[in-house]
């Protein structure tokens, strides 16, 4: 009986397991899985749910690890290697996640894509791993806006994420950098896009309005070079799980908690997968 017992609890979990991974996985609906699984729709919600919740609590910590110095000397070192931009500590920029307009929210959630949205807010490394995720401001709000409204955006003016002291920037020799410093000491910065304000630790590139002479346009092209990482992050976790492809039909709690069960997710398959999506 007890071998039994045992038998039947491990299978309600890996079935319990296997519901909220294919819910999140394929783009089916709740109804989908319902049909599929012989099972109540209302259990299904449930199951998804709590299975989602498991994710975060095991497997936040370690796969969005805390703020710390050997982190952000080691995503430094990857945006060098991989994108010749020195002292970058992370890329940032804001999704879209459709969902189904909230009951009584007006237009709060309107964005001006002409959808309603609530905006995932992420900074990930060169290896497309996010290292920070905001979820579930409306999507009327701007990147800018939620940024500067963020813990982030407090932790960084206020010196508290041990961000590594100012160091000179390498000569670029052939794509690679050398022992070589170029320049005076300059801070470690993230990089954005025109959206984000100017600031001694976020750089954006010159407005594209302005006559830019070749070196502003060579600092545009690096930058951009490296900002793109956050776009395909964004890409590789939507083309991996497809109910991003489609509005959330749920709550905007049980969004939130879908849309963070899904970022640590991404990083989990990325720290464990042996290809390189790119390279």
């Amino acid at each position: 009986w007890r071998f039994a017992l045992t038998f039947l609890g491990r299978s309600c979990f890996f079935g319990n397991a296997g519901a909220g991974a294919r819910y999140l996985v394929s783009g089916h609906t709740f109804v989908d899985i319902h049909l599929a699984y012989q099972t109540g729709l209302t259990t299904v919600r449930k199951i998804v749910t709590e299975v989602c919740q498991i994710i975060i609590e095991r497997l936040k910590e370690e796969c969005i690890p805390k703020f710390s110095r050997a982190l952000w000397v080691e995503t430094e070192k990857g945006f060098l290697t991989q994108a010749q931009f020195p002292n970058c500590i992370g890329a940032i920029d804001g999704k879209h996640i459709r969902i189904i307009r909230p009951p009584h929210s007006g237009s709060l959630y309107y964005n001006y894509k002409h959808y309603y949205s609530i905006v995932l807010l992420a900074m990930c490394n060169a290896n497309y791993e996010f290292t920070y995720i905001n979820v579930g401001v409306q999507g009327k709000e701007s990147d800018s806006a939620i940024f500067t409204q963020s813990r982030l955006y407090e932790q960084i003016n206020n010196d508290l994420i041990d961000i590594p002291p100012a160091k000179a920037l390498p000569v670029i020799h052939n794509d690679k950098p050398t022992n070589i410093a170029a320049t005076a000491a300059l801070p470690y910065i993230i990089v954005g896009d025109e959206a984000f304000g100017l600031s001694s630790h976020v750089m954006r590139p010159y407005a594209r309005a302005l006559d830019l002479n070749y070196k502003k346009k060579i600092f545009n092209y690096r930058l951009t070079r490296a900002r793109r990482y956050i776009e395909c992050t964004f890409g590789i976790m939507a083309n991996k799980f497809r109910i991003l492809h489609r509005p959330l039909n749920v709550g905007k709690d049980k969004a939130i908690c879908f849309l963070k069960t899904i970022c640590i997710l991404h990083n989990f398959i990325r720290s464990r997968s042996q290809i390189n999506d790119f390279h």
